[in-house]
């Protein structure tokens, strides 16, 4: 609708300018047409005239060309009367240039550079959740409403640099390219029902095919339709929460430790779970897991939990605590419980930030 809207007014704006020219080579023509026998005219030429409707119309007034007949006469006064509007009318038109330029950019039609970042498709009090969570973890989020009045909700909720919203139909799959959403890392698909996100994954899949999806079910029973339909991964919030509920009730130490890792850490000492890609300036890259694990403990008091290698399909696969000789290599994830002082620490070793990471580091 926006590119439409867009393409029309285009379209009227250039109807309106020629219908302009065309009005001024006519007066022009007739300018010189009505002064050129009149042996007092000193407007006789097309170069005269249109320097006399230049410098008359700019309201700079010369005097050194002037129309001397009156039907020249009635043309100039036709066009001092033209020349009061100028000024406002091309402020005017700055203006609304301006505000809609300005309205452009808050509604996101100005695009973002994000690369690597999350992008949320639908809006409400669970994403509000997820993005929170994004954010504290120093994630680029491209938000991406349906509704006018999100815009403003979320841009005052967050005056971060690492948030970027987009106000469009979920279905103008083109405009989704102003989140840079082909250079995301992953995208969440956050709709009313798991029929809409399913055929919506499909829908946009066919825009763009190498996309990494991630829904949240309302009937776990569809996971496997959604893996199949290529979503990286189909999570039910009620089998998570269920399942941290169970371990409430009988292993409250334990859920408590899982739900605290599960969060960001928010000071110093405060645990989490993070994943760092193994790069060529990793110093653990192709030592055993065992080495690793151990070194990892002395030096940073961080605890080496699993480790994520690709097969030759390029699908990843997640190794908890291996056992034998495993050794981390050049692209793995490693995943490590860690509080916010070592997370600092570890960032500057492995020279990576965490998080997953489209494109292999090398």
């Amino acid at each position: 609708m926006f590119k439409i809207l867009n393409k029309h007014k285009q379209w009227k704006l250039v109807a309106e300018i020629m219908a302009g020219l065309i009005i001024y080579v006519i007066m022009v023509v007739l300018l010189v047409y009505f002064e050129k026998d009149s042996t007092q005219a000193n407007i006789t030429t097309f170069q005269n005239a249109i320097w006399y409707s230049i410098v008359t119309l700019t309201t700079v007034g010369y005097g050194d060309y002037y129309p001397v007949t009156v039907y020249g006469r009635v043309i100039g006064f036709i066009w001092v009367l033209l020349s009061l509007g100028l000024y406002g009318l091309l402020i005017g038109q700055i203006t609304n240039l301006m505000a809609t330029l300005k309205e452009n950019k808050r509604l996101g039609y100005s695009g973002t550079s994000f690369n690597n970042h999350a992008v949320i498709i639908g809006w409400n009090e669970f994403s509000k959740l997820v993005t929170d969570q994004l954010v504290g973890v120093g994630k680029e989020v491209a938000i991406i409403t349906n509704k006018k009045d999100d815009v403003d909700n979320i841009n005052e909720k967050y005056k971060s640099k690492n948030i970027f919203t987009l106000f469009t139909d979920f279905d103008n799959f083109d405009l989704l390219k102003k989140v840079n959403i082909q250079e995301s890392s992953t995208v969440f698909i956050n709709l009313e029902d798991d029929t809409e996100k399913l055929v919506y994954v499909l829908n946009l899949k066919k825009y763009y095919n190498d996309l990494e999806f991630v829904v949240t079910l309302e009937n776990p029973d569809l996971k496997n339709t959604f893996i199949s339909a290529g979503v990286s991964n189909a999570l039910s919030s009620y089998e998570i929460s269920s399942k941290l509920l169970a371990s409430y009730m009988f292993e409250r130490d334990v859920a408590a430790y899982s739900e605290a890792i599960m969060s960001f850490a928010k000071s110093d000492s405060d645990y989490d779970v993070k994943q760092f890609i193994v790069s060529n300036t990793n110093p653990y890259v192709n030592k055993s897991y065992q080495e690793v694990f151990f070194d990892l403990k002395k030096r940073y008091n961080t605890i080496l939990i699993g480790v994520t290698k690709r097969d030759k399909f390029g699908k990843r696969k997640l190794i908890k605590n291996p056992m034998g000789e495993v050794k981390i290599g050049l692209g793995d994830y490693m995943i490590i419980i860690l509080n916010g002082k070592a997370f600092k620490l570890l960032k500057k070793v492995f020279n990576v930030d965490e998080g997953y990471f489209r494109e292999r580091i090398n």
